[in-house]
Order: C-alpha cells, then sequence, then structure tokens
C-alpha cells in the first residue's frame, strides 16, 4: 500500500514518514503544493495525507485539483482545526480531515479506515 504525505515541515513530514513506513506502508513525500499535485496525478497512490499551509500551492487547491481527476483518498491534516475549516475540506472532497497536533496512533487508524473504505 502507497502514501502520498504533503507536508511542508520537515519534523512531521519525517515522524509521519516513519511511523507509516514501520507500520508497513510504502511513503513518498512531497513538500510542496506543486509537488504533491504532481505525484498525485502521476503515480498511484492508495491514501493521499494532504497538509493545508503549503508552499507554491496550499492545500485547498491541490484538493480542489485533485478531485478533478483521481478518486484517491484524501485526509487533510493541519492545524486549521475551526469547525467553519473541518466542513470546508469535506465538503470540497476530502475524506478525513485531522487536527495537528495529533498522536501517531489516531493518524494510523485514520489511515487504515480508509484503506478499507477503497478497498470495497
Amino acid at each position: 500500500m502507497r502514501i502520498l504525505v504533503v507536508e511542508d515541515e520537515p519534523k512531521t513530514a519525517e515522524y509521519m514518514h516513519q511511523g507509516l513506513t514501520e507500520s508497513g506502508y510504502i511513503v513518498d513525500i512531497a513538500a510542496t503544493g506543486l509537488d504533491g499535485l504532481y505525484l498525485a496525478q502521476h503515480q498511484a497512490y492508495d491514501v493521499v495525507i494532504l497538509d493545508v499551509n503549503l508552499p507554491e500551492m496550499d492545500g485547498w487547491e491541490v484538493l480542489s485539483r485533485l478531485r478533478k481527476t483521481v478518486s484517491t483518498r484524501i485526509m487533510m491534516v493541519t492545524a486549521r482545526g475551526r469547525l467553519e475549516e473541518k466542513v470546508k475540506g469535506l465538503e470540497m472532497g476530502a475524506d478525513d480531515y485531522l487536527v495537528k497536533p495529533f498522536e501517531f496512533p489516531e493518524l494510523l487508524a485514520r489511515v487504515r479506515t480508509l484503506m478499507r473504505r477503497s478497498e470495497q
């Protein structure tokens, strides 16, 4: 199972990469919205974990563009935890929305749930 993490904060990206890799997933990292969009459109991923605050292109725009071309499960992971932002992400097509800071076991459980949904 292959996961794309689009996260510009190096410590957070490494935290997710290490945990997901140790859990048996193949993980690619993109540090900008443009790089994340390119990878998601040119590689098959089971889940995309997408930050909102990204350089070059924000996560909202990446989400909007991906929803026009791919059906990959997308989890927004961001410090933006206001209700309006959660609703915006879900209404734009995100499959899940996780607010930072988070504990890795919760991220992993949500990834596994998205994987199960994509198998159905």
